[in-house]
């Protein structure tokens, strides 16, 4: 085994027994929790060892990091989310190789997805990405629609060729009524997922939690942890 490979065997030993902890403690079954390693600004080479590990869901935030990575790896049996601030030129590129988009959080975004979707003849898994950080109908400083947006834009997902709609995405806020409440963000976005599934039942993903506050997600009912330091480490950034 390789120094690098016995690292990232170590690293998610230690997250895989945190998430374990945590869902004990809320009584849930470790079943009911996904671990998306967040792979942004790693190389393709740690993409194939976390593969060789067992990790089948990876996420990353810049296309143009992403796209050459995911070209790279594209024999490994995994599904690619893309996580972060998504402008619509780079639409047609992420939509050839994410299986989810979770940070969709405006309609002129949706319908480029739907419309790079439908000509690549594929299904993509949607994410409203919500921002606790903004008033009920705003936006957050790092994406997002406010509360009071959600059910408007889940509706149009919903309703558009190639896109499923899977859920709800948040970003613990720094500021605003949440900042520094993880637990309380946590909670706030199950409430709305609660929501989003009266009118969406198979809406249910809930995507929550980074290396820093997992536990906090996973008590408050989060279906996906995203982690990315805890880990990969620190490594210098690509490019």
């Amino acid at each position: 085994m390789t120094d690098r490979k016995a690292q990232l065997a170590a690293n998610l030993a230690q997250v895989e027994e945190r998430i374990a902890s945590a869902c004990a403690a809320a009584g849930r079954e470790r079943e009911e929790v996904t671990l998306i390693v967040v792979t942004k600004t790693y190389p393709a080479s740690d993409v194939r060892i976390l593969s060789e590990l067992g990790v089948r869901d990876v996420a990353e935030n810049r296309d143009q990091d992403a796209a050459p990575k995911a070209a790279e790896c594209a024999d490994l049996p995994l599904r690619w989310h893309f996580v972060g601030q998504l402008q619509t030129n780079k639409v047609r590129s992420v939509v050839g190789y994410a299986d989810v988009v979770q940070s969709v959080d405006r309609s002129k975004l949706v319908t480029s997805l739907s419309t790079a979707a439908v000509r690549a003849e594929r299904e993509l898994g949607c994410l409203i990405q919500v921002a606790l950080d903004a008033g009920e109908n705003g936006r957050g400083e790092r994406g997002g629609v406010g509360p009071g947006g959600i059910e408007e834009l889940a509706a149009f997902v919903a309703d558009s060729p190639g896109l499923r709609l899977d859920g709800l995405m948040t970003v613990a806020p720094l500021t605003g009524p949440y900042g520094d409440r993880q637990q309380a963000a946590f909670e706030r976005l199950m409430d709305l997922s609660t929501d989003l599934r009266r009118a969406h039942p198979a809406a249910n993903m809930v995507s929550a939690g980074m290396s820093a506050d997992l536990e906090q997600a996973v008590a408050a009912g989060a279906t996906h942890v995203r982690v990315g330091t805890a880990v990969l480490g620190v490594r210098p950034r690509l490019g």
